[in-house]
């Protein structure tokens, strides 16, 4: 297809947050009306770059890792057992796991009690302190495009669903393993060796070879000779 990229006023911040692994969703407006006003011609650009655009039917958009490596990376293991840890955290209170984590919301100040109470799985992904647990989880997630923070309150946003899905999925085989072997010990979320966490995201840590700005650069002039071309 033609691309105009005159139609794509948001591309350079567009494909800065995307590279980096960011999801863009309702909560940013102005790139989330421009990609979902232009999809098709931002995949067919992403996609001459070497990236897949995805769109998610809940309404958020991500890269899809061209390759997923042998191990999931660190970043996507300690999210990943941080949101099974609070499904279950929330089922124990009495709170709808779901109506949280679908645009609900965690107080910083319940940290430190959700810290203690599973200590020994968060010692798993290297989170030793309620300082570990905001830089290496909660920031991450903020800075993803996974949850917002203000004064305090993190606010859970459409992205999350990529990981609950994937919590709810083995938290359902439990169950049936449960069911049909009532004697059968419930196994305990791990990091390594989770088919599961093939499921979800490699999270991009900025060390590709090129910079975004080189990258996207060279698409631009890859689509502009492609044009010329086909003139």
């Amino acid at each position: 297809m033609n691309i105009d990229l005159k139609e794509l006023t948001q591309l350079a911040p567009i494909f800065r947050e995307l590279f980096k692994g960011y999801h863009i969703s309702r909560s940013n407006p102005e790139l989330y009306s421009q990609l979902a006003g232009q999809q098709d011609q931002y995949r067919a650009l992403f996609k001459a770059l070497g990236y897949e655009l995805t769109c998610d039917s809940r309404g958020f958009y991500y890269f899809v890792p061209e390759q997923m490596g042998a191990q999931v990376n660190k970043t996507a293991q300690r999210l990943a057992l941080f949101t099974f840890i609070l499904v279950e955290h929330l089922a124990d209170q009495g709170r709808d796991p779901l109506a949280v984590l679908d645009g609900g919301s965690l107080g910083r100040d319940e940290l430190p009690a959700l810290l203690e109470k599973y200590r020994d799985l968060f010692l798993q992904a290297e989170v030793t302190s309620v300082e570990e647990l905001e830089e290496k989880v909660m920031r991450r997630l903020t800075q993803l495009g996974f949850a917002s923070e203000d004064n305090g309150i993190y606010r859970f946003l459409a992205p999350m669903h990529r990981f609950l899905d994937v919590c709810l999925s083995v938290q359902q085989d439990r169950d049936l393993a449960a069911t049909l072997h009532s004697s059968l010990p419930l196994p305990t979320p791990v990091l390594q060796d989770e088919e599961a966490e093939d499921e979800i995201i490699s999270l991009a840590e900025n060390d590709a070879d090129e910079s975004e700005e080189d990258a996207l650069a060279r698409a631009m002039a890859e689509e502009r000779n492609a044009q010329e071309m086909d003139a």
